[in-house]
């Protein structure tokens, strides 16, 4: 089939989010103006840059955790790891302003070191950023969204060391969640190594880690 999305697609459900993964799941942590805590999962995100190591989400609406990026300028990524799904997935939930997500789902928080914003303390990694960009999305025609993109560059890495493995992070270990389409999630089960033809070497497929 080919459909323009303009004009409807005729499927029971959309099918772009289910062709555009899986998706990392950007689990956001900011702070207010007041200093409140908000934490919330983001499945438009994925790091952009890698010197200096750069990450975006975006949000369909002007949400409490980008509104919050934007007005303070900071916020925290958080692994999400296939056992905290539930909490991932209550924080995902609407609650009043100033209401937090970390107690709705039973989650320490923990401090960071550049940035206010605390991060989730049993995550596998955090990544705290300073918001370098956010923008509000237009279309071709220049009709302005309701969807805006965050811009952060990364200034603290926490990891645990529980998931480091001779100076690699274990991604495996780690069972980093993804979005799918619809209501469907992934978790990073196995992987496998190749070389690109510019690594020097004969070029070979790896088989997938059991």
């Amino acid at each position: 089939m080919f459909y323009e999305p303009r004009l409807g697609h005729g499927l029971p459900h959309d099918p772009f989010k289910a062709i555009v993964a899986p998706r990392p799941i950007g689990w956001i942590s900011t702070l207010d103006a007041a200093g409140r805590p908000n934490l919330a999962p983001y499945s438009f995100f994925n790091g952009v840059h890698s010197r200096p190591p750069m990450l975006a989400f975006s949000s369909e609406t002007m949400k409490h955790s980008a509104a919050n990026a934007i007005a303070t300028g900071e916020f925290v990524f958080n692994l999400c790891p296939r056992p905290l799904f539930d909490a991932m997935n209550i924080s995902s939930g609407t609650l009043a302003e100033g209401e937090s997500e970390f107690d709705a789902a039973g989650l320490e928080m923990a401090e960071s070191r550049v940035v206010k914003a605390p991060r989730v303390a049993a995550s596998p990694a955090a990544l705290e950023c300073k918001v370098v960009h956010s923008m509000r999305f237009h279309d071709v025609e220049g009709k302005p969204l309701e969807g805006w993109l965050i811009l952060g560059q990364v200034v603290g890495v926490h990891i645990d060391d529980a998931y480091l493995r001779d100076g690699r992070f274990d991604t495996l270990a780690a069972q980093p969640l993804a979005r799918c389409g619809y209501r469907d999630y992934t978790v990073v089960s196995e992987m496998f190594e190749a070389l690109r033809p510019t690594d020097g070497g004969s070029y070979a497929a790896g088989q997938p880690d059991k």
